[in-house]
């Protein structure tokens, strides 16, 4: 792999090379935290994976120089004596110092006259800049930073914006300081991503055990060990003194253990370019290590099975409301049987021809002469006459579906499907698929057209019914093949027949007196034989909306319970895949994420830096 090769390079262009790495993980988290995705993160995930990323950016512009500068961060309470201790490290009077109240306003910057201030961050570059021509210190920038107990918000803010900026936090206490809350809990917070190393300055006043008898560096260091801290940087200081040398003064004799001497040597010598690499090595491996835990808490849960446990339940309920709307819509038809039973009949007229089909369409426009459905139905406008009749002839079954659907959705389905909505949710909690999560898909389905979806499923439902009584199965269907063969038929054979006895009777039957009336009978027998078909059709066949009613209820509630279906039930499984989709996403990254992680693990190794760190928790 590309990443392993790089990786396997020499020491020294080891943080050159890791730069690109930390460029590309940068870019495919702000991809992650730009796009809209199904499982939000929280305000408090999203805050902290920005700070990565935002870190990860730092990061790689800085690994990208020559030489990296290590950031060292002076830190702690006030009156320990952080910016005497940086004055007794220049060895000139760079920051002002006072034992009572905290001074350090305004940061201090110590670097070196080569470094180009472009190169700092640009939160040290508001800081006031101090030069130095100290080859030793070539590499290394130090900072003072504000009393991390500060009274003033303003300098507490200050503080925590430097932070970030930190290889090594320079942890500076006292004998009344070297433990309080607010250093402490910092310090845990800040460990895991920053070197450590502890400095107990005032040491001529550590000399002799306290309240809990330990003297300061020996409770620190018990405190330090519980931290994970085998063999931490302790130097013990007395800053103020050796400030008082650098100043000219009398010089007062050091207190036996007091080691700033060790302190300066180690910023000098001991960190060399070798443990500056391991550090920053170290750094962005306790970064990615951060970052892998955030990502890893970031992933949305597996909810795969919980969607297959949803979307049995889900069918069970849309199986009754779809049920409960086929007895509404059928309560709505119930008022118009007649009218149904007669747009059946007068459609099914098409299966008859000839003189049969003639007297169906003069007995229907007979029957139903004055009582339309416009008139039947109440929400339908009026019409009369002449009107009313053409209407019925031309009865549109999309128009009576539309109205029928209208009226039902105003009365009842409109509100049965927002309450459907809400039991399906309430429903998915209660078996273990978060509200969240499906709260937005489902309300997008109950906001789609049902309306027309009904009316379209209430129509073919009719259409299903009228094909079942137009053309049916077994011997209901040679029955039918029978009678409208015999229908269409029998009036020609009628009507000649009693055309030839007619001429019979007048041309071969000797003395028979024709009469007009002859010519009439045969009409009148094809009529009588017409209307004796028609009732024995009636009576083997009939059209009623009883006979069809059970048949139209089993297809609409077919048709309904598929249109809830396909709006609902894909919804948790595609939910589930979409943050299955999210999770190996994250993992994707994670993975790289902790590859890189491993082998700069061992760049740890080849420096002996481990004093400045824990062993995590």
């Amino acid at each position: 792999m590309e990443r392993m090769s790089a990786l396997t390079t020499p020491s020294e262009s080891l943080l050159r090379a890791l730069a690109p790495m930390l460029r590309e993980l940068d870019g495919k988290l702000r991809a992650c935290l730009g796009v809209e995705r199904q499982y939000k993160f929280d305000i408090v995930r999203r805050n902290e994976l920005s700070g990565v990323a935002d870190e990860l950016k730092r990061r790689s512009e800085e690994l990208a120089a020559e030489r990296p500068l290590l950031i060292v961060m002076l830190m702690g309470g006030t009156g320990v004596g952080k910016s005497t201790l940086l004055n007794a490290l220049a060895g000139a009077p760079i920051a002002q110092a006072s034992f009572t109240r905290p001074t350090t306003r305004d940061p201090v910057v110590y670097f070196h006259e080569s470094v180009r201030p472009e190169r700092l961050a640009p939160a040290l570059r508001a800081c006031r800049l101090q030069h130095h021509n100290r080859n030793d210190l070539a590499q290394k920038v130090i900072v003072d930073t504000p009393d991390l107990d500060s009274t003033e918000l303003a300098n507490r803010e200050k503080l925590i914006d430097l932070l970030p900026l930190a290889d090594i936090v320079l942890y500076v206490g006292s004998q009344e300081k070297y433990h309080d809350k607010l250093g402490w809990d910092l310090f845990r917070e800040q460990r895991q991503r920053r070197a450590f190393a502890f400095v107990l300055n005032k040491w001529d006043r550590c000399l002799h055990p306290g309240a809990c008898g330990l003297r300061p560096d020996e409770d620190l260091l018990l405190d330090l060990k519980k931290e994970g801290f085998q063999g931490p940087l302790l130097f013990r200081t007395s800053a103020q003194r050796w400030s008082e040398r650098n100043d000219g003064l009398s010089p007062t004799e050091l207190p036996e253990g007091e080691q700033f001497a060790a302190l300066l040597e180690w910023l000098e010598t001991g960190l060399t370019r070798l443990e500056i690499e391991a550090v920053k090595a170290r750094g962005v491996q306790q970064l990615l290590a951060s970052l892998s835990v955030e990502l890893q808490k970031a992933a949305p849960p597996d909810l795969s099975k919980p969607a297959e446990i949803v979307r049995r339940s889900w069918e069970r309920i849309i199986a009754e409301d779809a049920r409960a709307n086929t007895n509404i819509l059928l309560d709505t038809l119930e008022p118009h049987q007649f009218e149904i039973e007669t747009h059946f009949a007068i459609d099914g007229q098409r299966r008859f021809s000839g003189p049969m089909l003639l007297y169906l369409k003069m007995f229907t426009g007979a029957k139903n002469a004055g009582a339309t459905l416009r008139d039947k139905f109440s929400v339908f406008p009026k019409r009369g006459g002449a009107a009313q009749i053409a209407a019925q002839s031309t009865w549109d079954v999309s128009t009576f579906t539309h109205d029928c659907i209208r009226v039902a959705g105003d009365r009842f389905l409109d509100n049965r499907m927002s309450d459907l909505t809400r039991r399906l949710l309430v429903d998915a909690e209660e078996r273990g698929f978060p509200f969240g999560m499906l709260s937005k898909p489902a309300e997008d389905a109950g906001k789609l057209d049902w309306r027309q979806r009904q009316e379209i499923d209430l129509r073919e439902a009719l259409q299903a019914a009228e094909q079942v009584w137009e053309k049916p199965t077994g011997p209901r269907r040679w029955l039918q093949f029978t009678l409208i063969g015999l229908a269409n038929w029998l009036p020609y054979v009628v009507l000649i027949a009693a055309f030839v006895i007619v001429f019979w009777n007048y041309f071969v039957v000797q003395g028979y007196q024709p009469k007009a009336f002859d010519f009439i009978v045969p009409f009148l027998l094809t009529l009588v034989q017409m209307v004796l078909m028609q009732a024995l059709i009636t009576l083997l066949l009939p059209m009623r909306w009883a006979a069809i009613r059970g048949e139209f209820q089993r297809h609409l509630e077919q048709r309904l319970q598929k249109s809830l279906g396909d709006g609902y039930l894909p919804i948790p499984a595609n939910v589930a895949a979409a943050l299955e989709s999210e999770r190996k996403q994250l993992e994707e990254l994670r993975g790289e994420v902790d590859e890189v992680s491993r082998w700069l693990r061992d760049r740890e190794q080849k420096a002996n830096i481990g004093g400045l760190y824990g062993s995590g928790k």
